[in-house]
């Protein structure tokens, strides 16, 4: 997270004026998600800033972060909650490690973003430039990798399909789509089994269908070599001004 000129715990946060905390009724929360990362949190207890000191778990990656709002990491097919829904924090100029989901996976960026995704028909990987206020959706075990383009913290809205972030399905790197490979499991694949589905299919896949392990490597491995080679992409002339006036709208908007 972005360390701020004046810390939560040293001064309340002003982002979120006092007046609302006394109209919002008992279980209400109202988050502010801010232009440079941070994310502020007030309900009728008072207002503070969220972090990685306390209320964020470990995002796949060291360094980043996910706070839930639906769900929990142990959610899975077998403990459902339908599905998660959590903020996230990327870290300045970085990228999670390429993994497939076995849920389908939607992704709200905040800031300047790129999502790297096998493209398994053309046979390459393409790398989708986000902006501000743009969702992606990506269906059940695509590979790709989520990139924060910025020199900032960026905050995402994530939401996955049937998944927490403990569930062995979650996140399937490239070593772990290799390790199944090697030790595939015996017979019929079903809800409480390894994830399952055509390679990049759209919805829930057919009754018994199997995910070619050896096929999701290989793919995800075309992305990190795309990352090694290519590296993160870099925010424009443009974006940049966008971002400060951006910052400027946000401080301007909030009531005094």
């Amino acid at each position: 997270m972005a360390k701020r000129s004046v810390r939560a715990q040293d001064r309340i946060p002003d982002d979120i004026p006092s007046g609302v905390l006394g109209d919002l009724p008992g279980g209400v929360e109202l988050y502010h998600l801010r232009p440079d990362g941070d994310i502020l949190l007030a309900d009728r207890d008072g207002r503070r800033e969220l972090g990685p000191e306390r209320e964020f778990l470990r995002f796949i990656d060291d360094g980043q972060f996910a706070h839930y709002l639906v769900g929990d990491a142990a959610t899975s097919p077998e403990r459902p909650s339908n599905a998660t829904v959590k903020l996230g924090v990327v870290g300045p100029r970085s990228a999670f490690t390429p993994h497939a989901h076995g849920g389908e996976h939607f992704v709200l960026s905040l800031g300047h973003a790129a999502c790297g995704l096998h493209d398994e028909a053309r046979g390459r990987v393409t790398d989708i430039a986000l902006t501000p206020g743009m969702l992606i959706r990506i269906p059940e075990m695509m590979p790709h990798s989520f990139a924060n383009r910025g020199e900032s913290p960026l905050t995402i809205l994530a939401a996955n399909t049937g998944y927490g972030i403990d569930h062995e399905d979650y996140a399937i790197t490239a070593a772990e789509a290799e390790r199944r490979a090697r030790t595939p499991v015996a017979g019929p694949v079903g809800r409480t089994g390894p994830a399952t589905g055509v390679l990049t299919g759209d919805r829930a896949p057919a009754a018994g269908a199997r995910t070619d392990y050896e096929a999701l490597a290989a793919a995800l491995r075309d992305i990190e070599h795309a990352q090694r080679v290519h590296g993160i992409a870099a925010t424009s002339v443009r974006e940049r001004l966008a971002a400060r006036l951006r910052r400027v709208a946000a401080a301007l908007e909030v009531p005094r």
